[in-house]
């Protein structure tokens, strides 16, 4: 019993799952640690990203400068598995994650967790990120191979600024962007409530609605109309 958790209290995944303090000082003892893969390719990075421990993502970049890029057996990035917006944005912005990878499948971050159509506020903060890029949107066909390369994507083309939540301009980007999408975010994000409960419900079927195409321009001339 002894030996076992002597063994689970050394385990950096486990650890690392739990947000424990004890990973940090286990890491810098050991940094080689913070590269660590299982047999599957998991790593402390994934770990982060899948329970949103967002100061130790940073600090495994950071400190012990782990690839943000590093992929798991099936070609994915910690990318892939982020469920918050927070943990995205800090991968793309601060880390500078690279959007454009693809999976064993063929598939990007963007387009893997769109299908799964679990959290819907990241693949649309990331499809944002694929226009400031200007990545063509490709939902799922096969595109360059798998790369554990570093760097930043693609610089935004001139003279295009973009934050999330605000759209890009319909003359950069012609059919891409639906202008009922456009419409009706703004409208979201100039109400006085859109940071509270109600605002982010809205805002959470919204992007539902863009995910699934169903914002048309219909429901443009329905509304106005």
């Amino acid at each position: 019993m002894a030996a076992t958790s002597q063994s689970q209290t050394s385990n950096p995944f486990l650890l690392a799952a739990d947000n424990s303090p004890s990973l940090l000082p286990l890491l810098r003892s050991d940094p080689s640690l913070a590269s660590a893969q299982d047999e599957h390719g998991y790593s402390l990075l994934h770990a982060a990203c899948s329970y949103n421990h967002l100061d130790l993502l940073r600090s495994l970049v950071n400190e012990f400068h782990v690839n943000v890029n590093l992929v798991d057996e099936d070609g994915d990035t910690a990318l892939f598995v982020a469920e918050t917006l927070d943990c995205a944005k800090i991968l793309v912005e601060e880390l500078h994650a690279d959007i454009s990878i693809r999976n064993i499948d063929g598939k990007t971050a963007r387009e893997t967790i769109a299908e799964d159509d679990d959290f819907p506020q990241v693949a649309v903060y990331l499809r944002v990120k694929e226009l400031e890029a200007g990545i063509p949107q490709t939902n799922g066909v096969a595109g360059p191979p798998v790369t554990n390369g570093q760097g930043p994507p693609p610089l935004v083309p001139e003279g295009m600024n973009i934050q999330f939540g605000e759209m890009v301009p319909e003359e950069e980007l012609g059919e891409v962007v639906d202008p009922e999408f456009r419409r009706r975010i703004e409208e979201l994000a100039a109400r006085d409530d859109f940071q509270g409960e109600e605002g982010q419900r809205q805002l959470r079927e919204l992007v539902t609605e863009v995910l699934r195409g169903e914002v048309t321009e219909r429901d443009v001339r329905r509304r106005t109309s």
